[in-house]
């Protein structure tokens, strides 16, 4: 009874945490951006604007859910939810610590990119199926952002599968014990953060929704609940990319005096804050540029890191 009675406790207690920071961060972004740019956030729904977040969802929820009649409907239904999905089954195998995990694979590194990649399908179908010119235009441009710095992210992450000898996320956090891999993998740290900025379509790289350009990019046509999950999935991509962060270079649930899970969810909420001041500080590039910045400028630096955490193995642990 215990063996699954523990899963599901697990389970459970990982999806809510999960929805609820994704929900959390909507008040928590307003906040902050409010904070970094001078003028005032949510503060009137509840103390603190805490109940903004829960107004926002009875919104969403009473609003017409509209499919065009011109679109692709099964598609159109179907593309919001693959986010949802994608992001989810990638915290499956997080270690919250070392006890706290849904599923502790060996090769949960390679099931993280694997997953990754399966969320540009989301981005893609829903700008296809909306048949809507400007969703279409920012399904083609999300695509070919997240395919170009999906290259990038697994060659970052090469240099730390190499110095742990694994790609088991626990046995990356616990070959941390003695330096977190950000100091001799900052190249590859520096990578791996770009590259999920563009993955999770964040600002500066958000192209695929510029509202200056192509009103709000692929998912222009949704509404109700299934923008809300477009919505949603963001959150959770950001929160999923400052918690591998926090994982595989930064020593993950590992830190003195305080209980492991405290420590993993300080680091990731740090991370977090860093997505959030980017949005603020930072300006959108042109899209030529930021094309040429991933082949031109990152795929040497990955390229020359993997090569020089090789040379350095082969070197002195032959």
């Amino acid at each position: 009874m215990k063996q699954i009675l523990v899963p599901l406790v697990i389970i459970a207690a990982v999806l809510i945490a999960v929805l609820a920071t994704a929900a959390g961060l909507i008040w928590l972004e307003r906040r902050l951006l409010g904070l970094w740019q001078d003028r005032y956030g949510p503060n009137r729904v509840g103390p603190f604007g805490l109940a903004q977040v829960l107004a926002d969802m009875i919104k969403i929820f009473f609003k017409e859910d509209w499919i065009p009649p011109f679109s692709d409907k099964p598609v159109f239904v179907i593309a919001p939810a693959i986010i949802i999905v994608t992001a989810l089954m990638s915290f499956a195998i997080v270690p919250f610590t070392r006890h706290i995990v849904v599923v502790d694979l060996n090769m949960g590194v390679l099931f993280f990119l694997a997953f990754s990649s399966l969320g540009v399908y989301s981005v893609a179908l829903a700008g296809w199926s909306s048949g809507n010119k400007y969703a279409l235009l920012g399904s083609l441009r999300g695509v070919a952002q997240m395919l170009s710095y999906e290259v990038f992210m697994g060659l970052s992450l090469m240099g730390v599968v190499m110095l742990a000898g694994s790609y088991d996320l626990s046995a990356i956090v616990q070959a941390q014990s003695r330096v977190w891999f950000v100091i001799p993998q900052f190249i590859g740290f520096v990578t791996f953060l770009i590259a999920g900025v563009a993955e999770t379509r964040r600002l500066p790289f958000d192209l695929p929704e510029a509202e200056s350009e192509l009103v709000a990019g692929y998912h222009t046509e949704y509404s109700s609940l299934k923008f809300g999950m477009f919505f949603v999935g963001e959150y959770m991509g950001v929160a999923l990319i400052s918690a591998f962060i926090t994982l595989l270079f930064f020593g993950g649930w590992r830190g003195p005096v305080l209980p492991g899970i405290v420590w993993f969810g300080l680091k990731t909420f740090a991370f977090i804050c860093l997505f959030i001041l980017m949005r603020a500080a930072l300006p959108r590039p042109r899209y030529d540029r930021l094309m040429a910045f991933a082949w031109k400028v990152l795929l040497p630096l990955a390229l020359v890191n993997l090569l020089a955490t090789g040379a350095v193995m082969l070197a002195f642990f032959p």
